[in-house]
This record gives C-alpha cells, sequence and structure tokens, in this order.
C-alpha cells in the first residue's frame, strides 16, 4: 500500500481551513458549504471532512476529545533553528495557540508546538543550526 493522504474530522470547516490556509501556507481545493477539504502541502494530500458529515456517511457517532488533541501531531519543518522560533511567534500572532515554546531538544532538533483553532497539535522543528 502506499500512503495517499491523511484526515482530520473539524467542526468549524471555515475556521479550519482559513488557519490551514492563511496561517501555515496548505494550498486549498474547497469552496464554502463543501462538506470536505483537499489541502496539499509538500506534495501531500490533507482532508479536512466536517465531523457531522462524516458521521451521516458511516451511520455511527463518534466521540472526540476536548481540549488539546493528543493523539496525534502534524510535523512541519523549516530550514533552520532560527525559523523555528521566527515560525512560532508569527502563528502565535496569527491565532495560533502556544503549547510549547521553542527549545533545543537533545537529539539535535529545535522544536515548538501550537495548537490549532480546535486543538490539534502542530510541531514547527529544524535540524540545522
Amino acid at each position: 500500500m502506499k500512503l495517499d493522504g491523511f484526515g482530520l474530522f473539524v467542526n468549524n470547516m471555515e475556521t479550519m481551513v482559513r488557519f490551514y490556509t492563511d496561517v501555515l501556507g496548505f494550498e486549498i481545493d474547497w469552496k464554502k458549504g463543501q462538506a470536505d477539504v483537499y489541502l496539499i502541502k509538500d506534495d501531500t494530500l490533507f482532508l479536512m471532512y466536517g465531523r457531522d458529515d462524516f458521521e451521516k456517511m458511516t451511520s455511527r457517532k463518534y466521540e472526540y476529545i476536548k481540549g488539546f488533541n493528543g493523539h496525534y501531531e502534524i510535523a512541519l519543518s523549516v530550514p533552520t533553528f532560527d525559523d523555528v522560533d521566527k515560525e512560532f511567534d508569527r502563528i502565535v500572532k496569527m491565532g495560533g495557540v502556544p503549547i510549547l515554546e521553542p527549545e533545543d531538544e537533545p537529539w539535535g532538533q529545535r522544536t515548538c508546538y501550537i495548537a490549532d483553532p480546535e486543538g490539534n497539535l502542530v510541531e514547527i522543528g529544524s535540524f540545522n543550526k
């Protein structure tokens, strides 16, 4: 099997689309009112599905974590350690919720975490000083 992409279930599609396009720079193929979104970032397909729509499609009810989502993270890399700090500051100013401020890790990476508007974790990191 080949990885085609990954999906995220969202409550407020418009808010999430704005964050991932305007703040994180994902490209988008979506028209307001559509039940799903196809985003492309560095040739990786990233999907968003309305939670209610997905439940209707599968005829099941799902429970979703409240607060910050600790089930997974989306990892984004930047060229240098300085860029980690710059992106963290920029994203927080644009509405990202700070989770972990930039720090140097013992394995040689500088990393930080923010949360998107629905509490999903986004890591920004670099291995290049």
